[in-house]
């Protein structure tokens, strides 16, 4: 029947941005004005957690990713998830067996902050392999509720990328490819520790720096002004962002490499590797990474 044309596409479409809201410079500066209030602490590894390493959170970053990639959450979820995890960690010492755990309550608090149809708790237990029961799932998410205040409202570098580039004079046939790669770097950055020490604002400048320039093609020449502007737009210092940005294709040109190589499995709290039913290694690069070219 012609009623049922739409049933393969589940998801609901967003709005488009209102221009109003991106050409106003107060909803930039509330956003600058409010991301140090949802960093986490840049020492937890040393000074919070006994169990936890850092190998360990790009584990389990990696399979959070996966997650949200197959069940085609929005860009903004993993981010999202991935600084709940940061900023629980920061204030809770934790078993390393409840790390997956802990990594699939925020996938499912994040998926209920941006998404129409959230994450259930029945598919979550499933990737888990179901070392996490659902009990588990409800009990744990109540407690990082607590820990985290309530205050669910976290500013991401996903935040800023409308308005940052709403300010570029960026050709609109190229805008989508921007946009798109620059959230590949985005969530590039969420799987290592070491860009939780940059703000939000830096992270998302610094993956459009390096989202046109990866797209530029070879007969043309650098933006050579592409840094100041974006500095100037974030107020952050032409250094740091330079840094930030360099640190992002360091990291793109390591995962690619990573890539080349097999990879092991996430393993679950039962010592099953994740997925327990599926012949599936865990990808080392977030999608679309390999058409990026530097």
């Amino acid at each position: 029947m012609e009623l049922l044309c739409a049933e393969g596409n589940p998801r609901v479409p967003r709005a488009e941005q209102d221009p109003r809201l991106l050409g106003d410079r107060r909803v930039l500066q509330n956003l600058l004005s409010q991301e140090e209030r949802y960093s986490p602490r840049c020492s937890y590894f040393q000074c919070v957690q006994k169990e936890i390493k850092p190998y360990m959170r790009k584990m389990l970053a990696f399979w959070m990713l996966e997650v949200c990639e197959e069940q085609k959450c929005e860009e903004e979820v993993f981010p999202l998830a991935m600084n709940y995890v940061d900023r629980f960690l920061s204030s809770v010492p934790t078993r390393k067996n409840n790390l997956q755990l802990l990594g699939a309550v925020c996938m499912l608090l994040a998926s209920k902050l941006r998404e129409t149809m959230p994450l259930t708790v029945e598919k979550l237990c499933i990737y888990t392999d179901h070392s996490v029961t659902p009990r588990q799932l409800l009990d744990w998410e109540v407690l990082v509720l607590q820990k985290l205040r309530w205050d669910l409202m976290s500013v991401t570098p996903n935040d800023f990328l409308a308005h940052i580039l709403y300010r570029l004079s960026v050709p609109p046939d190229r805008m989508v490819m921007v946009k798109k790669h620059a959230h590949t770097f985005i969530a590039l950055c969420a799987t290592e520790y070491t860009f939780a020490l940059y703000p939000p604002s830096m992270i998302a400048t610094g993956s459009i720096g390096a989202a046109i320039e990866g797209l530029r093609n070879a007969n043309e020449s650098p933006f050579e002004a592409l840094t100041e502007l974006l500095a100037s737009i974030t107020g952050t210092e032409v250094d740091c962002l330079k840094a930030c940005q360099e640190q992002i294709e360091a990291t793109l040109a390591e995962s690619l490499k990573q890539a080349a190589q097999p990879q092991p499995p996430y393993v679950s709290s039962k010592g099953t590797a994740y997925p327990a039913s599926q012949e599936v290694a865990l990808t080392s690069t977030p999608t679309d990474v390999t058409d990026i070219n530097l």
